[in-house]
This record gives structure tokens, sequence and C-alpha cells, in this order.
């Protein structure tokens, strides 16, 4: 006879946790389950009463000398079907609990082997269906990315997408305290803008710029707009010279004077236009090296750049920098959160949709995201699959035996049941043809 768990056994484990409240999809197909176990454990006794019943009645009709042969055959086959039925039985039940409660020993087998049991199915769970190259096997056959691509093209779940994330934003930035938020911002940029020594860096910086002649576009700039402005100088020349020369010199000395100077300047500035090596050009690179020299070795230097860095880290725009910039982020992620023709919304939609197309539509796109999933999922497999797996052994560790017993039971039973059912008609079946052997062997 089955019986119902107590609760002894549930305070003999206390590191259980508490049960948690069952969700009502679950406890009716806990009642389901029970219900179909209680129908076939009622067909399978069911059946060993009839074979019972039959057993009797032929044995009452042979003790009157009633029947004629058949009654030694169905006798037979009754009498086989009840020690094939009990054997099941006893079978059965010996996995879940004690047969009639006597401790009968290798009985309650689950009960008494529920941590073996658990281990077991967490080694079977890892070997079987955490390896690495199964599970690879698994994603690649699952085309991941193809599927997530397709989805994401579709303009409707691209838009659901930039909805929900907006939607997600939106809750993010509401529980989120400016103070905290500015903080932040203040510490992880600001003053590691502010604490380290501005030379040093810079001049590394302009070294290796220079080392990788990275200074010569901007000289050829430089000697182009020079050159440029010469040749647009006449006027500006002009009225130099005449400001600046003296109240008795006659005007066509001015005139001469001036045109000589425009001349000069633009032959000067053509020079150093055309000229890659010309003079004017090597001391730019001669003191830009010397000055990236400067900014790392040079201690007044170091210290000039330092005041220049007080200064500017000293201006208001930079001290409320970190309150503006998360004022204006704030106001703009509400803005764009509650209004569904935002830029911001908009942009997050067509960047999804765009990813979603080149997903589905872009080979090679779709086989680098894929070697990217294998390779996450290969890892997490070969990393963290006993972790996986213990979760399942100590689940069941802590699992209250007859809890266990109850809940393997509801699972299997069912099915179990048809062990029993078969065990009745083979039984049957069985003894019925050892006493047809055993009749015409020897007769009745």
């Amino acid at each position: 006879m089955e019986k119902s768990p107590g609760n002894t056994a549930v305070l003999d484990v206390p590191q259980a946790p508490a049960p948690q409240p069952l969700g009502l999809a679950t406890v009716l197909d806990e009642a389901n389950k029970r219900r179909d176990l209680f129908r076939m454990k009622a067909v399978a006794t069911g059946l060993l009463a009839v074979a019972a019943v039959i057993y009797l009645t032929c044995r009452w009709l042979e003790s009157r000398g009633l029947g004629a042969g058949w009654v030694g055959f169905v006798r037979a086959a009754a009498e086989a079907g009840m020690v094939g039925a009990l054997a099941d039985w006893f079978a059965v039940t010996a996995l879940f609990r004690h047969p009639l409660g006597l401790p009968i020993p290798h009985t309650a087998i689950i009960r008494k082997k529920k941590d073996q049991l658990g281990a077991s199915l967490g080694s079977f769970v890892g070997t079987n269906f955490l390896a690495p190259d199964v599970v690879s096997a698994k994603v690649e056959s699952a085309r991941i990315s193809w599927r997530v691509g397709r989805w994401m093209a579709d303009p409707a779940h691209a838009a659901r997408v930039a909805q929900e994330s907006s939607t997600i934003l939106r809750a993010v930035v509401g529980v989120l305290r400016d103070e905290d938020v500015e903080q932040i911002i203040d510490n992880t940029i600001v003053k590691r803008i502010a604490d380290p020594q501005w030379g040093p860096p810079i001049g590394r910086v302009l070294a290796e710029l220079l080392a990788d002649n990275r200074q010569l576009p901007l000289l050829d700039m430089l000697a182009e707009r020079a050159h440029q402005w010469a040749l647009e100088s006449q006027e500006t020349i002009d009225k130099i010279v005449n400001r600046d020369a003296p109240q008795w010199a006659p005007k066509f000395v001015n005139v001469l004077l001036s045109e000589r100077i425009y001349r000069e300047l633009v032959e000067f500035t053509w020079k150093v236009r055309s000229n890659p090596e010309h003079e004017l050009r090597l001391a730019a690179n001669r003191f830009l090296e010397q000055f990236a020299d400067d900014l790392q070795h040079d201690e007044a230097t170091i210290k000039k750049a330092e005041r220049i860095k007080a200064q500017i880290m000293g201006r208001e725009e930079i001290t409320g920098m970190a309150e503006a910039t998360w004022r204006a982020a704030k106001r703009l992620i509400l803005e764009s959160a509650d209004d569904p023709d935002s830029t911001l919304r908009r942009k997050v939609a067509e960047n999804i949709e765009q990813l979603g197309a080149r997903l589905r539509d872009d080979p090679q796109v779709r086989d680098k995201v894929d070697g990217w999933i294998d390779r996450g999922a290969r890892y997490l497999a070969g990393n963290y699959a006993q972790e996986i797996t213990t979760l399942v052994t100590d689940t069941v560790a802590r699992w209250d035996a007859d809890e266990a017993s109850r809940k393997i039971e509801l699972q299997v039973g069912r099915d179990l049941q048809f062990i029993r059912i078969n065990g009745t008609v083979v039984g049957s079946i069985a003894g019925l043809l050892i006493y047809t052997i055993s009749y015409l062997t020897f007769g009745g």
C-alpha cells in the first residue's frame, strides 16, 4: 500500500529551500498525471483481480468435479497470470516504496538511492547533452543567426524591439539618481582626464605621429593656405605700406615697395608649397620634434602644460560637464522613449532592420556570427557543464526522499503500470503454453 509522505521527512532536511507556490498550469498538470496514474493502477489491479477470480472459479469447479478438460487450461493461465501480475507489481512498487510496508531488502530503491540517481542523472546530462561537440552540432543545426536575422529584418519586429528597448531604457533612467550618475560621469571621464599629466602623453603621441610623418599633410595644407593667402594679399600689403610709409616718401616708391613685397611673398610661399625639403618645412619639423621631446622630458614645458590643463579644467563648461551631459542625455532618452516617431527610436529600428537583413542575406556575416555563437557555446559547455550538472545533482539532493519518489512516480508511474498489465497477460499466455505442452506430453 502507498504511504503519503509526512512532515517529518521534510524537517529532516534543513537545507531544503522553502517550497515555492506552484502555478495553475503546474497544479493542473500534476492533477492530470495523478488521475492517469490512479486509472492505470486500477486497470492493472483489476486484471490481477480478474485472474484471481478466474483461478478460484476454476479450482471450485475442479473440486466439484465439474467442467470439462478446458478448466485446467483456464486455471493454468489464470494462475500464471496472477504470478506474473504479483511479480511485476512487486518490481514496480519496489522502485518507489516498500511493498505492503515490509522493509524487504533492495526495495524503495528511489527513496534510498535518490542522491546516487541524481549524480547519475547529472553525469548523463553532462555527457550526452552538454558535451562541446553535441552542443556545437545542435547550435549549427539551429541556424540561429539566420533565424534571428529573418526575425529582425521584419519592420514590425524591428519596431517592436525599438519600442521595448526604449521602454527598458526609460525604466532604467527613471530609477537612477541624478547625483549618482553625475558622480560616475565625473569620476570616470572628467577626473580621469584631469588627474594624469597632459604633457608626457601628448608628447608621446606627437612623437609617434612625427615618426610616421603624419605631420606632412598638415604642413602641406598650411603651405597651400599660405600661398593662397599670398596670392590674394596685394590689397592688404598696399594698405600696410601706405599706412607705415613716411609722409615724405613719394607715392611711386610705395607702389614699387608694395609690389616687391608682394612678389617676394608669393615666390616664397610658392617655394615652401612646392618643395617638401624647403628650409621652412624642415625647421617646422625640427620645432615639432623638439616640442614633443620637451613635453615628455622638459620640466618647464610639462609645468606649462599643467597650467594650461588647470585653466581648461577649471572652466565652468568643464566643471559642470557631468551634470550637463547627464541632464541632456536623460532628457533626450525620456523624450525619445515617449515619442514613437522620435529620431532615436527610428534609428534603433532602422539599425536593427539593417542588421537583420545582413544576417539573413549575407552568408559571410552569417558565418562570422555563427562562428562566434559556436565558440561561445563550446566555451560555455566546456567550462560550465559541470556547474549545470551540479545544478541537477544538487536539486535532486535537496529533495525530500519521499517527495522525490512521489515526483518520479508521478512522471513515469503511468507507463510502469503497463509492465504490470503485460506481466499479467504474458504470464497467462506462458502458463497456458506450459500447461498445454505438459498436457500433450504427459496427458491429463
